[in-house]
């Protein structure tokens, strides 16, 4: 399986890169997974669900099963975090999987960046940054694509692994 991350400081464009990736690279054929880190509490399921009384009761993992999706909620109950090696093991296999967050891992990534956020950038600290995608021209030792230029980004993923 081929990995590219898209990675940034928070609201800087990030989860919008990676959906419109997503749809630009299932046009063309592709089979894409996503891997997305959060840094807070989440939960993907509501209190008074079935699934939930079974986690609240003790359950180490429940699988939601319906016929059109599976969910699998995995409760760490004090246990350190899976890296992102084991999350990548757990996946099915398909052509690409974008990895959203995790930017201190080794694999190749874009930066996406908004003038707005107030944030610097990763990029030039941090060799793993492939490129930028940003919302105003910048001037880095690697490629710079406006941040809603799509197509661009994923000719550039494309072309980086082979695909």
């Amino acid at each position: 399986m081929k990995l590219y991350g898209v990675t940034g400081w928070k609201n800087n464009g990030k989860t919008g890169l990676m959906e419109r990736l997503v749809a630009e690279f299932t046009a063309r054929g592709l089979t894409v997974s996503t891997l997305k880190h959060a840094h807070h509490a989440t939960d993907v399921d509501q209190p008074g669900t079935d699934s939930f009384r079974h986690r609240t009761a003790g359950a180490a993992e429940v699988v939601l099963a319906s016929p059109n999706r599976v969910a699998i909620m995995q409760e760490l109950r004090g246990a350190a975090e899976p890296s992102l090696t084991e999350l990548l093991a757990r996946m099915r296999p398909v052509d690409l999987i974008l990895i959203e967050g995790f930017k201190r891992e080794p694999h190749p990534k874009i930066e996406a960046h908004r003038t707005e956020a107030g944030k610097p950038l990763i990029a030039p600290d941090d060799p793993t940054i492939r490129a930028v995608a940003s919302d105003t021209p910048l001037t880095l030792d690697r490629p710079v694509f406006d941040l809603d230029d799509t197509k661009g980004v994923a000719d550039f993923i494309a072309v980086e692994l082979g695909l």
